[in-house]
């Protein structure tokens, strides 16, 4: 963690406006404006990339993971300009929770692979390239979101040690450990061999 400069009015705004840049469901907003259908209905029913490109609309499923990326790395970026460090490890925490948790969607949102990957890029590009390419590299191997989401997140506090970054240390482990909570069926489809492929439009991921 880093040293606690602000004030514990500044800490709280910084995770109020964190959670709800966090909580807009941009997958859903643009399923519905692309006219896409409700994705409740499709797929997995989540509300993240993945399912956003099982409509069969790459443009939809690209926007949804730069915007999802997009708004944790904004709430990193906003608290660390205007407030300081600690503010911003706050607001990417409380970012990823409003992704998870969001009050529009009765708290049942996405799994947050996007946005812990935006969050990580704000935080610090290189250990955000590093998460990216351990994402990249798994799903072009194995060909499984889930198993490429769990190892990006899983390899993300020995990244930290790698590169000799620990100010973000307990951050990252929470949000790896919510990732991998958050995935809980799909570890156990995973280790039964069941979990489908990319690509699978009838994926659970």
């Amino acid at each position: 963690m880093p040293e606690i400069t602000s004030s514990m009015q500044m800490l709280i705004l910084a995770g109020v406006l964190g959670y709800v840049l966090g909580s807009i469901p941009f997958g859903m907003v643009l399923a519905k404006i692309m006219g896409l259908g409700n994705l409740r209905e499709i797929g997995s029913g989540n509300i993240g990339t993945t399912n956003v490109l099982r409509t069969g609309n790459k443009k939809a499923a690209a926007l949804t993971l730069i915007f999802d990326a997009g708004k944790g790395a904004v709430a990193v970026l906003l608290a660390r300009a205007f407030i300081d460090e600690d503010a911003a490890q706050i607001a990417g925490l409380a970012a990823f929770l409003g992704h998870l948790f969001p009050v529009w969607l009765g708290f049942r949102g996405g799994k947050g692979v996007a946005t812990f990957l935006g969050i990580l890029l704000a935080l610090y590009w290189p250990l955000g390239l590093a998460a990216c390419a351990t994402w990249l590299f798994f799903a072009l191997t194995f060909r499984i979101s889930s198993l490429a989401a769990l190892a990006a997140a899983g390899f993300t506090p020995f990244w930290m040690i790698i590169l000799g970054n620990l100010e973000p240390l307990f951050l990252g482990m929470a949000l790896t450990l919510l990732i991998f909570i958050r995935h809980g069926a799909n570890i156990k489809r995973i280790k039964a061999g069941t979990e489908p492929k990319i690509g699978n439009k009838n994926s659970a991921a």
